[in-house]
């Protein structure tokens, strides 16, 4: 038992800056739906089109892809060889950039796209702009997410908080006087776009300067041309990355779609549903990075005994924060709402709904774990197996059936979600119960000597 309260301070303080983290760079997105929601109708619903299609097209994809890094550099890490680390994060940004050519010609494009889609024309064209825009932030969104592994893995959980904990009400600050400041510097609408790329250019900008100056310089490794070999396990396993993340993010997105059709106060009763479960999600998802860095770390060390104890602990306590957060649902459901939207029906529809979204943590609060998990152990095939699986054969048609032959509304399609969960987290807290961590660990030293070979055969040359 001992071992198991080690492990649940290690990952307590490892997680609660990760939180952190993960709320304000939330708050990066939510400040330019908010400021921009104040606009009109048609700007909210061009921004709220804008950064569906941007997180549908570009952002899921970048975080599946650097998900690959989850794998890679905690156990490189503890390894023998520290120098992987800042081996594998340039490797990491030689895939990204690739990535990120036909993610640009998506959002350059996007205006036809949307048009193609069957959207307003002016809601598609505002959408377009706001694409144009905040593609200026891209590069450095994927930068970003690359960093903060390269730190993370080190146990630098705390620098990634710092650095945006600076930049979050820069960017508020710059979201207000862009969009509603003064004459001079007022933009407008395209203000919010701006904003958000200049902040994501400054969280890079802050990480460099960070990386150089305060950070020791053990898991750097010099540039050279190794930096373009052994591409192809990032791509495989970034690849099914996109497969576990994106389809998580791509359901989502469906269902607003399908709520869209519900007439406008069924939208507004999801998007308060949607901001309140993708807060709450947040703890579980901060507990998942900080579970996969510490399996990482344990089984570069060779210790799988321990790794298996931090592996369950994790899921013990994200049921337990899942807890916490469905009592808080049901103790304050009448008046939740309230906190976003003062219309009577959305006040009740989201009353109505509250009782299944607080079933739904437990099963979100599991998932986001074991998720976690299965990318400490380069399992992200299976993960987005699972995913896919889960959504789109069993959740979502199950929810769309309610919803639209058995006319339950939005209630249908919350089931169906609660449902694909439900099936995942059972499915994947089965698998990681059940793994053999001694063959993880020699997996994951497999995975460093191949690392550690191409080296000294290059330095022999």
């Amino acid at each position: 038992m001992s071992m198991f309260w080690e492990e649940l301070r290690v990952l307590t303080r490892y997680a609660l800056p990760v939180y952190g983290t993960h709320l304000l760079e939330y708050s990066l997105v939510m400040a330019s739906v908010v400021s921009i929601g104040h606009l009109s109708m048609t700007a909210l619903a061009a921004i709220t089109l804008g950064s569906m299609t941007a997180s549908v097209s570009g952002f899921s994809i970048i975080q599946g892809f650097t998900s690959a890094l989850d794998t890679m550099l905690p156990a490189a890490w503890t390894s023998s060889d520290p120098q992987l680390v800042g081996l594998w994060s340039q490797r990491m940004c030689v895939v990204m950039a690739a990535t990120l050519v036909p993610i640009l010609g998506i959002w350059l494009n996007a205006e036809n796209l949307l048009l193609f889609l069957k959207q307003d024309p002016e809601v598609a064209r505002l959408a377009a702009v706001y694409l144009r825009w905040i593609s200026f932030g891209l590069p450095a969104y994927a930068f970003n997410c690359v960093s903060r592994r390269y730190f993370q893995s080190q146990g630098l959980f705390a620098v990634p908080t710092r650095i945006i904990f600076v930049v979050a009400p820069i960017n508020a600050l710059l979201n207000y006087a862009l969009v509603w400041g003064p004459e001079p510097i007022r933009l407008g609408y395209i203000g919010a776009p701006i904003a958000s790329a200049i902040s994501f250019n400054l969280v890079s900008l802050a990480s460099i300067i960070y990386g150089v100056a305060y950070v020791p310089k053990t898991a750097w490794h010099p540039l050279s041309r190794r930096t373009f070999t052994s591409l192809g396990i990032l791509v495989q396993l970034g690849l099914a990355g996109v497969g576990q993340t994106a389809s998580e993010w791509w359901a989502w997105e469906l269902v607003g779609l399908a709520a869209s059709l519900l007439g406008p106060a069924v939208l507004a009763t999801q998007s308060v549903l949607l901001v309140s479960a993708s807060t709450t999600f947040q703890a579980p998802f901060a507990l998942a990075v900080a579970t996969s860095v510490r399996i990482g770390n344990l089984l570069g060390e060779e210790k799988a005994r321990r790794a298996g104890i931090a592996a369950n602990t994790a899921i013990v306590m994200g049921v337990g924060i899942a807890f916490v957060w469905s009592a808080m649902f049901l103790i304050f459901r009448k008046s939740w709402a309230l906190l976003f939207n003062d219309d009577p029906e959305v006040v009740k529809l989201v009353a109505s709904i509250l009782p299944l979204v607080a079933l739904f943590q437990v099963f979100d609060g599991t998932s986001a774990v074991t998720s976690g998990i299965l990318r400490a152990r380069g399992k992200q095939f299976t993960g987005a197996l699972l995913n896919l699986s889960a959504y789109y054969v069993v959740g979502i048609p199950f929810g769309m059936w309610l919803t639209f032959s058995w006319n339950l509304g939005l209630y249908g399609l919350w089931i169906g979600l609660t449902v694909s969960l439900v099936y995942c987290s059972v499915f994947s807290t089965l698998i990681a119960v059940r793994t053999d961590w001694d063959r993880e660990v020699m997996k994951v030293m497999e995975r460093v000597k191949s690392g550690h070979k191409a080296r000294v055969s290059e330095s022999h040359h």
